[in-house]
């Protein structure tokens, strides 16, 4: 239970930090806004995944997450028509992009990274000690 209110609380906090990076307007915004803002996606799906399946390993879900958003930023490539439609809105293009770039990768790498080190750290201070829990349990958090 703490676990996921301690989660719950860090996505409150991820979320405007990942629109403000979406819509900042001071120097660099280009970059700002179209690649680092990648960073707080990536670590918002880990925050994400860690509320819905507190039990999974941190570090499987931030691999999950830059594999997902890898494939994501290549379907950006695709005009398919339903991926055209999903991006006619503004949800649609924050969830699955617009454009695709080689200079996001680093910054899903970086995201991911952040994400595994946060909801390793979620794990460890919002769950309560089990004497249940198995020596792998315990290592892999």
């Amino acid at each position: 239970m703490r676990l996921r209110l301690f989660t719950l609380l860090s996505i409150i906090v991820i979320v405007p930090a990942g629109f403000g990076a979406k819509f900042y307007r001071g120097p660099a915004a280009h970059w700002v806004n179209d690649s680092f803002a990648g960073t707080f996606y990536c670590i918002f799906w880990c925050l994400v995944c860690l509320f819905l399946m507190p039990r999974w390993n941190p570090r499987w879900i931030a691999v999950g997450v830059l594999v997902a958003t890898c494939i994501l930023e290549f379907s950006q490539i695709s005009r398919a028509p339903i991926l055209e439609l999903i991006r006619s809105n503004f949800i649609g293009r924050t969830i699955i992009g617009s454009t695709f770039d080689w200079f996001d990768f680093p910054y899903y790498f970086l995201g991911s990274a952040v994400g595994w080190l946060w909801t390793a750290r979620l794990k460890t201070r919002g769950s309560a000690p089990n004497a249940a829990a198995t020596p792998a349990d315990r290592r892999d958090t």
